[in-house]
């Protein structure tokens, strides 16, 4: 009996785990191959044709943005930054107090545009500068003093970025009246004077030695280069913004078709012509170039039509009117007569 039970719980063990698999393929959901992609929405198309022709509306972008919501804004902003067409007059444009977050990497924003927008977006808690090299230490000592919730900050990316950011290391470090907790995170901010009271992560990928341990020695609070984990760090969850593989401003553009930044890509081989070039007419010429040549092509139609119109309108004339009609007999014996002779 014992060696039959035995023989039996491989078979049974195997039934087991076939039910198992069965069951768990069951809770996935089913889709068809033929399944479409979810439409995007009016207002994302409207937004994705804008941003093609945005240096078409760039001179009266003030005037424009104005009734345009903060979502909205900040996605024309990022679409202006994937374009290069991102500067100091095209942010201070669009800036809006409620945004959070603020993407300029790779933009010729200076200074003055950072410094006009700390000052109207105080609630910033994520920013990106990275590869910025019109931004210097002023300009990150402009953000700091007007965004105290800033908790990310990005940097570095290029020769200027790199020296700016070494260069606001003082700026960034938080300075204390007086020290009674054993950390820094039982420090209140109420404590902390200038630097950065709330910034926790800072991204900047080549950062040098002599930074990195003066970071580590100075302030151990702010977390540098964090790496994505399942456990977080330090039992603290890594935020989007902090990881540097993601464009902080992609969240705002998940909906808008990437052929909307794609116009102005240059492949190795092939080069696109680009909307903004000085030789390149604008949608509204176009338009009017169109008009006119539909116009010429049908003009001789219409000269067609009008001369048919005008023999229907002599023939109906002399058919009601009798001396139009005896002028008419009068002028073909005429002409007959004149023929014959």
């Amino acid at each position: 009996m014992e060696k039959r039970k035995l023989a039996a719980l491989p078979y049974s063990s195997q039934k087991l785990d076939h039910s198992a698999k069965v069951k768990t393929k069951t809770l996935q959901p089913y889709r068809s191959p033929l399944e479409k992609a979810k439409p995007r929405s009016l207002v994302s198309l409207c937004i994705g044709v804008l941003g093609e022709h945005l240096e078409d509306i760039i001179p009266d972008l003030h005037e424009i943005a104005a009734t345009f919501p903060p979502h909205v804004k900040i996605m024309m902003a990022a679409i202006a930054r994937r374009r290069k067409l991102l500067n100091d007059d095209v942010l201070i444009s669009l800036a809006e107090s409620s945004w959070d977050i603020l993407d300029v990497s790779g933009s010729d924003v200076s200074d003055h545009g950072l410094a006009r927008v700390a000052e109207k977006c105080k609630s910033l808690r994520a920013v990106d500068i990275s590869q910025c090299s019109k931004i210097t230490a002023q300009g990150v000592s402009e953000l700091v003093q007007h965004c105290h919730l800033l908790e990310i900050l990005r940097c570095g990316g290029c020769p200027r970025s790199e020296y700016t950011a070494r260069r606001c290391l003082d700026i960034l470090k938080p300075k204390l009246n007086y020290l009674e907790g054993e950390s820094w995170e039982e420090l209140d901010s109420l404590e902390i004077v200038n630097g950065a009271p709330a910034l926790h992560w800072l991204v900047w990928p080549k950062v040098d030695d002599d930074s990195r341990e003066s970071l580590a020695t100075e302030c151990p609070r702010i977390v540098l280069n964090p790496k994505p984990s399942l456990f977080g760090f330090r039992g603290v969850e890594v935020p989007f913004g902090a990881l540097p593989d993601i464009a902080l401003d992609d969240p705002t553009l998940k909906d808008i078709d990437p052929k909307t930044w794609a116009v102005r890509a240059v492949g190795s081989n092939v080069t696109i012509p680009s909307f903004s070039s000085s030789n390149e007419i604008s949608i509204a010429e176009k338009f009017r170039l169109a008009f006119v040549e539909r116009d010429a092509r049908l003009a001789p139609k219409r000269a067609k039509n009008a001369r048919q119109h005008q023999r229907r309108e002599d023939r109906e004339r002399v058919t009601k009117n009798t001396d139009a009609k005896s002028i008419a007999l009068a002028a073909q014996l005429k002409k007959s007569l004149h023929i014959r002779s």
